[in-house]
């Protein structure tokens, strides 16, 4: 994982803020292998994931898919979701966040692995 850099860093690995402005946020994360984000939702925003590399296992409303790089993602607005690192390497997305609030705290998690609540 050190050839990331990150804004911020989380227990699955991190995130870089690659643009912030009033009416998107664009950011890279990375999921380390064998991890897992929150199984969240959002209510004021919503999401579109590119995967660059790895593979994964996404959760949208309990419903599963594989996904691998060039696979998309599009997390609808109070839409569950969750993404999880299934292969050896860092899993890479580009995430592009459109709505009207784009804070962490808009976070609303139904089960985490890291015991946030």
């Amino acid at each position: 994982m050190s050839r990331f850099t990150f804004t911020e860093e989380r227990p699955w690995g991190g995130f870089l803020i690659l643009l912030d402005s009033e009416t998107h946020k664009v950011k890279q994360l990375v999921v380390k292998p064998g991890q897992r984000l929150s199984y969240q939702m959002h209510q004021k925003r919503k999401e579109h994931w590119f995967i660059v590399s790895g593979r994964g296992l996404v959760t949208l409303n309990d419903e599963d898919a594989p996904v691998g790089a060039g696979d998309s993602v599009d997390v609808g607005l109070e839409m569950k979701h969750r993404i999880q690192n299934i292969g050896d390497e860092p899993l890479v997305f580009i995430e592009v966040q459109t709505g009207t609030y784009f804070g962490e705290d808009d976070i609303v998690r139904f089960n985490d692995d890291y015991g946030r609540e």
